[in-house]
């Protein structure tokens, strides 16, 4: 199912914007394809030793599919390692249900502070974000880019409100504005703005700044929203 977006939103563009836009897609569609290769290549041996840990921790599956809303409304497998246990969706079903406290929390946020669900290497991989390396495949596939406004799923449209276009007009990304901008501190709707702001000042040089500040905010993030 595709959703569609307000194409006036294209027209309002100036041809200038147009041409810069053209080319810089151009730019990061190279840059992405050639980060991409060299992160899959140089960090192998990690992501052979990652799969391997979670076979012997919790068994297959190794990677963690779930249905995401790229660029045009387009669904796409985002791809994780997988970090949480196999009964995993069960288990929430029953925490929410019990708990109004974790309940509420995971309407704000969606996700939970201290996560029973997550097996035992899997704390490790979403403190780095290594949980996170597999998305290069999807960057290859030209379903993400490496920075862009992080995938949501079909339920969180709605929150967009108006703002859905700007986000439907781009591919998520890995990184983006939001994950370097007090990413666990931001609310919701801090976290939209964010997304449209970079949609109307993203540039390469933007782009490279992301990427070079991503790898200080992920070695000292923290869990929240």
């Amino acid at each position: 199912m595709l959703y569609a977006y307000d194409d006036s939103v294209k027209q309002g563009l100036d041809l200038r914007k147009v041409r810069h836009f053209r080319s810089y897609a151009v730019v990061k569609r190279v840059f992405d394809v050639a980060f991409s290769l060299l992160v899959l290549v140089f960090l192998f041996p990690a992501i052979a030793l990652i799969s391997l840990g979670i076979l012997i921790s919790d068994g297959r599956p190794i990677f963690y599919r779930q249905r995401r809303i790229g660029r045009d409304g387009k669904p796409f497998d985002c791809l994780k390692f997988r970090t949480m246990r196999r009964d995993a969706d069960r288990l929430l079903t029953e925490l929410l249900d019990q708990n109004p406290i974790l309940l509420q929390e995971w309407r704000a946020c969606q996700k939970l502070r201290n996560d029973p669900r997550i097996h035992p290497i899997g704390h490790f991989l979403r403190m780095s974000s290594l949980d996170e390396l597999p998305q290069f495949v999807n960057v290859l596939r030209g379903e993400m880019s490496v920075v862009g406004p992080r995938p949501i799923v079909e339920d969180e449209m709605v929150r967009y409100g108006e703002r859905i276009n700007d986000y439907l007009l781009m591919k998520p990304g890995i990184t983006g504005l939001w994950q370097v901008s007090g990413r666990n501190d931001t609310s919701y709707a801090e976290r939209v703005q964010l997304d449209a702001q970079y949609f109307h000042d993203r540039t390469t040089w933007l782009d490279l700044k992301i990427v070079w500040r991503t790898v200080g905010v992920f070695l000292f993030d923290r869990n929240g929203c």
